[in-house]
């Protein structure tokens, strides 16, 4: 078993508001939970209002599908007009861990 982990470091675009940040990030992770049944969720800088921080996992037997999958997530949230990707954390957890 192999567990795969991103976060994404997201600097918000024209965004003035808490409720204008929700209404950027809430989607996103919509979006990869729905089209990459993955575990998604904001997790920090949730009251900076041009600030965000997504992470993911997710589980799988096959460490290539778990990168293909990380890959496509990644593809994602950086072709998002509406956020500027500064950084990504990657990590990939296996049973010898």
């Amino acid at each position: 078993m192999y567990v795969g982990t991103l976060s994404f470091d997201l600097l918000l675009g024209d965004v003035h508001s808490l409720k204008e940040k929700r209404s950027v990030v809430r989607p996103i992770v919509a979006e990869l939970q729905r089209k990459y049944a993955v575990s998604a969720a904001e997790v920090e800088h949730m009251n900076l209002h041009r600030r965000a921080v997504v992470g993911l996992a997710l589980v799988s037997g096959d460490v290539g599908h778990l990168s293909d999958v990380l890959d496509r997530c990644e593809r994602l949230v950086a072709g998002r007009p509406e956020v500027e990707l500064l950084s990504v954390r990657r990590r990939f957890h296996g049973d010898d861990d």
